[in-house]
C-alpha cells in the first residue's frame, strides 16, 4: 500500500486550484489531478464559491475547424507547440502556460478569448486522431483542420476569411455607436 505525501497533495491541489482559477470544468480536474471527485467539488466551491458547471464536455472537432475558433484554437496550439518544443514543460503544464499566454495575447489586443481552458485541453485529446495542423500556403501559419481532408492548397481564415466575417450585431451595433 502507497501511502500519501502531503507535499504531493499539496501540489495536487494547488494545480486543481490553477486550473479552476483558468475555468477548468470538474472532469478535466479529474483527469489532470489525483484529487477524488469529492475533494475536487469542495475545492471548486471554495475557490469559486458555487457548484461546477454540469453536463458533458464540448465534443465536436467541427467545432476547432470553423472560423474564428480556429483561428483562436490555432494561436493557442502554436504557443503550446512552441513551448514543448522550446521549455521543459509538458503536459498539463504546459496546457497551463501556453493558455495563459493565449489570454495575454488576445486581451493585449483587445479582443474578447473564445477558446475556454476546457476547449483548450479537448483539442489536444483531438489532435493526432481527427485533428492534425497544416500551414497556409499564403502566409505560412499553421492552422488547425480535420485530419482526413484534402489540404494540399490549405488558405486559412485570415487569408481568406468567409464572406460574413466580422458582420454581426455586435458589429454593427459598435459601428453605428461611432457614427452617431
Amino acid at each position: 500500500m502507497r501511502t500519501k505525501s502531503v507535499v504531493s497533495e499539496g501540489a495536487e491541489i494547488q494545480l486543481a486550484i490553477e486550473l479552476i482559477h483558468l475555468g477548468a470544468r470538474l472532469q478535466v480536474l479529474e483527469t489532470e489531478t489525483g484529487l477524488s471527485r469529492e475533494r475536487l467539488l469542495k475545492l471548486y466551491k471554495e475557490v469559486k464559491g458555487e457548484s461546477p458547471a454540469k453536463g458533458m464536455l464540448p465534443f465536436s472537432a467541427d467545432w476547432f475547424v470553423s472560423w474564428q475558433p480556429n483561428v483562436h484554437a490555432s494561436l493557442y496550439l502554436n504557443i503550446y507547440n512552441y513551448l514543448i518544443a522550446h521549455t521543459d514543460l509538458r503536459g498539463v503544464h504546459a496546457l497551463i502556460k501556453a493558455y495563459k499566454l493565449y489570454l495575454e495575447h488576445v486581451q493585449a489586443n483587445d479582443q474578447e478569448p473564445i477558446l475556454t481552458l476546457t476547449r483548450a485541453w479537448t483539442l489536444g485529446r483531438f489532435l493526432g486522431c481527427l485533428l492534425e495542423t497544416v500551414p497556409c500556403t499564403r502566409c505560412g501559419g499553421h492552422f488547425i483542420t480535420h485530419r482526413f481532408e484534402f489540404n494540399r492548397n490549405y488558405v486559412c481564415g485570415l487569408c481568406r476569411p468567409p464572406s460574413r466575417a466580422g458582420k454581426t450585431k455586435k458589429t454593427a451595433l459598435e459601428v453605428l455607436g461611432t457614427a452617431a
